[in-house]
């Protein structure tokens, strides 16, 4: 939900941005079931086209934001957790840097292997958040956007929409929208109406299915070198 992005400013090789957002997270539900199915029976034919940038506007909805910030604090230990360890090798790199030619060739190769190990740890580690992360995103997203699939419908119907098109999905046809044709924040605020979030309400919990695509994770720290 990019309803509110973690991002943890790093040192080192691992320096990249950790996003606990929902909006990174592949949308589960393609454009084609946005689609509006025409007019309620007895209605004129619908005639009017419009776009919704689905990703966004879940992120948008009160229920979206909310499971952000709490995705932001689920997640938080671990981002620190890497951090720590990533400062760790930097730390022992610069302390085999700084000892060249003094160690032993026996402390250097102990050395040598502690940062190597700590190395494949945090590549792990990095792994694992991802794909956690990944999965957690997706289940906020199926679960908003099955609501909001409902809520879109019947918007399109109420208003003579022919169809809606999702300019979020990686395969949308659309290449040019005009604004005015934008029903984003129309189906935002309709969705908050409908479904306003509740005080305390869970994030929802990981799915024990397989997480979704991982997208780019930061590299793991290259060990040290002499």
């Amino acid at each position: 939900m990019n309803s509110r992005i973690l991002t943890l400013t790093q040192s080192g090789s691992v320096r990249k941005t950790f996003q606990v957002a929902l909006l990174a997270a592949a949308c589960v539900f393609g454009g084609s079931a946005l689609q509006a199915q025409g007019t309620a029976p007895g209605s004129a034919t619908g005639t009017k086209l419009g776009v919704i940038n689905v990703r966004q506007a879940i992120a948008s909805t009160a229920e979206g934001k909310q499971a952000g910030a709490e995705l932001q604090s689920q997640f938080a230990p671990r981002q620190s957790e890497l951090e720590g360890l990533n400062k760790q090798i930097n730390d022992l790199r610069s302390r085999i840097d700084a000892g060249s030619g003094k160690f032993s060739p026996d402390e250097q190769a102990r050395l040598q292997r502690e940062g190597e190990t700590k190395a494949r740890q945090l590549q792990r580690k990095q792994d694992e958040y991802q794909e956690d992360v990944n999965a957690a995103q997706a289940e906020v997203f199926d679960r908003v956007g099955r609501k909001m699939v409902d809520v879109l419908d019947r918007y399109a119907r109420e208003n003579g929409y022919v169809a809606i098109l999702d300019t979020s999905a990686q395969n949308t046809p659309v290449l040019f929208a005009s604004t005015n044709i934008d029903v984003t924040q129309d189906i935002v605020k309709l969705y908050d109406q409908a479904y306003p979030a509740k005080a305390g309400a869970p994030a929802g919990t990981t799915p024990a299915a397989k997480p979704a695509p991982r997208s780019t994770t930061p590299p793991a720290a290259k060990p040290p070198q002499r």
